[in-house]
């Protein structure tokens, strides 16, 4: 199924939180090997490349022992994003990008989130982890204008991820109210090229079923811009699930294999596979060494998802002689 640019749908100007629909038949022509889009998006107002490799840890102040203090401003505001070449989202969003940014601390830290509603629906923010429920972002919700400072100690280690929590939840979360958060261990990770994958889809027509599935947003973006890596080189992938409307999803690597930290809550425990079916919310870590040079797939191993834009490639390259 290929995905092509959008068109006008008609002379009628688009109501308020609809999204540019594409031609009827640009997300379900026949089944093929030119499976795609025609075109890119906006790559200056986002970019899921960049967005893999941005951690946000926030304003530090040492508070000693070894402990810090880490501080975000985050704004609830409605912006329109392009999902697929053309094909414009009436998104709401955590700091105008969806997915939010991708939060990360080391375990230990006290936390402080200023949250701002500056968009037009009441929100919150829901952090997965351990904390007070005063903290949990179910209660108080935020009405538009007003502001709440979400502040608790960062744990446990792990990736975790964030979202609003107001009914009705599938709208919000669907939206684009959700991100990546990570918390790492006392000591670190072992040293990797590290990545943020959130799978996501876009109902673009409001029929509650999705037409565009992604990962960090941009159908078939990692397949038209792929991901560069060494051969040998430690690949670690912090992977969450938060797609809508459907009850799974999944990760499937080609031509290897990687360790699957279920949670990353634990360093030792880990499972040899080359695939992960997650339901909502399920977020996990996965490691891998890419062993030959050349192109390696990645895609949902649900055909629909993946032929709706849910497939890139890992470009691995021979480290140059010294």
């Amino acid at each position: 199924m290929a995905l092509a640019a959008a068109a006008p749908a008609g002379p009628r100007s688009p109501q308020p939180d609809s999204p540019t629909p594409p031609p009827s038949d640009s997300l379900h022509e026949g089944h093929g090997d030119d499976s795609g889009t025609v075109g890119d998006v906006d790559l200056i107002a986002f970019d899921p490349s960049t967005f893999a490799t941005t951690f946000d840890g926030g304003k530090v102040t040492a508070l000693g022992g070894g402990r810090s203090l880490r501080e975000w401003e985050v704004v609830a505001l409605n912006k329109d994003i392009e999902v697929a070449p053309g094909v414009v989202f009436p998104a709401w969003t955590f700091n105008g990008q969806v997915p939010g940014p991708t939060f990360r601390a080391r375990q230990g830290d006290q936390l402080r989130f200023r949250f701002t509603n500056g968009s037009s629906h009441a929100h919150t923010i829901h952090f997965h982890g351990i904390h007070p429920p005063s903290m949990d972002g179910v209660d108080p919700i935020i009405e538009p204008g007003a502001e709440f400072i979400y502040e608790f100690e960062a744990r446990p280690f792990g990736l975790h991820l964030y979202h609003c929590h107001v009914m009705p939840l599938k709208r919000h979360i669907h939206k684009g109210l959700y991100g990546a958060f990570i918390i790492d261990p006392p000591g670190g990770r072992t040293p990797a090229r590290e990545l943020v994958m959130v799978m996501n889809a876009f109902d673009t027509n409001f029929d509650s079923e999705n037409e565009v599935y992604a990962v960090n947003t941009v159908a078939f973006h990692y397949a038209r811009h792929p991901i560069q890596v060494k051969v040998g080189e430690r690949v670690r992938v912090y992977l969450v699930n938060i797609t809508e409307f459907d009850l799974v999803n999944s990760f499937h690597l080609h031509a290897s294999m990687f360790r699957l930290y279920r949670t990353g809550t634990n360093l030792e425990q880990f499972e040899l596979t080359d695939i992960v079916t997650m339901g909502q919310g399920e977020r996990h870590v996965l490691e891998f060494t890419l062993e030959h040079p050349g192109r390696f797939m990645f895609h949902a191993h649900q055909s629909e998802f993946a032929e709706l834009g849910w497939m890139g490639m890992f470009e691995a390259t021979p480290e140059e002689s010294a």
